[in-house]
């Protein structure tokens, strides 16, 4: 059974629309900035610039929500415009997410603290269930929700679980993807991991120090041929491959020679009846840490050895947005192939010394990209690797 994508949203520090996304791709220019997340200016961050009400106003959102499910509505909406609820065509909602609403906890416990309209129902936000819940209220989906925290795989994840509600009968057509907002929570943790870089991260150069970090979110549709064919609309792509590793290497660290990342890559290639050469892009996991970029290398090495083809990671250009980050990257997945985009790995200068690899440096288009394979990375040693390809 074939997989459609037929619908695809995002929105990041480039970007609230697709068109506005492509334009600092084009252009080579990263959204990542100094001082953008106000409670913590010190840090360079890719922030969406609008605030949580303007957000829902310009937006047309009507559902109350934590900044995680606002972008994601915003995303999950793009992605679902043109599509109908029916019940002849049975649809679900899988989120993920590693952040939840803790941007309303924080402003909660603040409150809490200097004892000013402190409102304990609003700690409900919390929960990461909760944001996919709201998602699916302002999209009208009642069908099947869920939720899927892996910390950076979660999107990648739950592609993989609405292809297989699809494959096992159980829907017709799932919108999948991912969500997070920023915390403080949140970047004062990863500092704290000594991984945050205090300058634009470096994915797969030799000076690597650590991420950025982003926000945002990302959305794509899939649907059944039993669906397609009710819902009329035209297959942007398909999802033909996807496949899970988790090593448990480590609690934050991925195994130094890449065994996960490699076993997820070549599980995902056999799902889809693929070879590594006809692979045509890899955007990589490369969230610029020096554990991650390293082990992500020698897992590419592994599989494609010395046949590499063009690969890249987009982080320097969103931050790493996290749980929200294997939608965003899927919907870059969708974008290459349908207009023949290779995305530069910016900021890169020197390849790393144990593995001599150097990523796509430059914007290109025209190009014939049939296959993506696309990494995100978890916690935990949680691999996950999709495959998109052309109809």
């Amino acid at each position: 059974m074939e997989i459609f994508i037929t619908g695809y949203g995002m929105i990041s520090c480039i970007g609230s629309t697709i068109d506005e996304s492509l334009e600092y791709l084009r252009a080579e220019k990263t959204g990542i900035q100094l001082g953008a997340f106000e409670a913590l200016p010190q840090y360079r961050v890719g922030v969406v610039p609008f605030s949580n009400d303007e957000i829902k106003a310009k937006f047309n959102i009507s559902t109350d929500g934590s900044r995680t499910a606002l972008l994601g509505m915003v995303a999950a909406k793009q992605a679902f415009e043109g599509h109908k609820l029916n019940d002849s065509i049975r649809t679900g909602l899988i989120s993920g997410t590693s952040v939840g609403g803790m941007d309303i906890s924080e402003r909660e416990y603040k409150n809490f603290l200097e004892q000013t309209n402190h409102n304990p129902a609003n700690y409900k936000h919390h929960a990461s269930g909760t944001s996919s819940e709201e998602i699916a209220k302002e999209l009208g989906v009642t069908e099947f929700i869920n939720t899927i925290s892996t910390a950076c795989s979660s999107a990648a994840n739950s592609l993989m679980m609405g292809a297989r509600m699809i494959k096992n009968g159980l829907l017709d057509r799932v919108i999948v993807g991912g969500t997070d907002g920023l915390s403080s929570f949140t970047i004062s943790g990863f500092k704290s991991l000594m991984i945050f870089d205090d300058e634009l991260c470096r994915p797969f150069d030799e000076s690597r120090k650590g991420l950025n970090l982003g926000e945002g979110a990302g959305f794509i549709v899939l649907e059944s041929e039993k669906s397609l064919k009710l819902s009329g609309k035209k297959p942007l792509a398909k999802l033909t491959g996807w496949s899970n590793a988790s090593d448990a290497f480590h609690q934050t660290a991925s195994s130094p020679n890449g065994y996960g990342a490699t076993i997820s890559m070549q599980e995902a290639l056999n799902v889809a009846g693929l070879q590594a050469q006809d692979i045509d892009y890899i955007n990589a996991h490369g969230t610029a840490t020096p554990n991650n970029d390293l082990s992500e290398s020698h897992a590419i090495k592994t599989i494609f050895k010395d046949a590499i083809p063009p690969f890249s990671s987009t982080k320097a250009y969103t931050g790493h947005t996290l749980a929200a980050s294997g939608g965003i990257e899927a919907v870059f997945a969708i974008l290459a192939i349908q207009q023949g985009l290779l995305y530069p790995n910016l900021n890169f200068s020197t390849p790393i010394e144990e593995t001599g690899l150097i990523p796509q440096l430059k914007f290109e288009e025209g190009k014939t990209i049939k296959n993506v394979l696309s990494n995100s990375f978890g916690f935990g040693g949680n691999n996950s690797t999709v495959i998109l390809s052309a109809i």
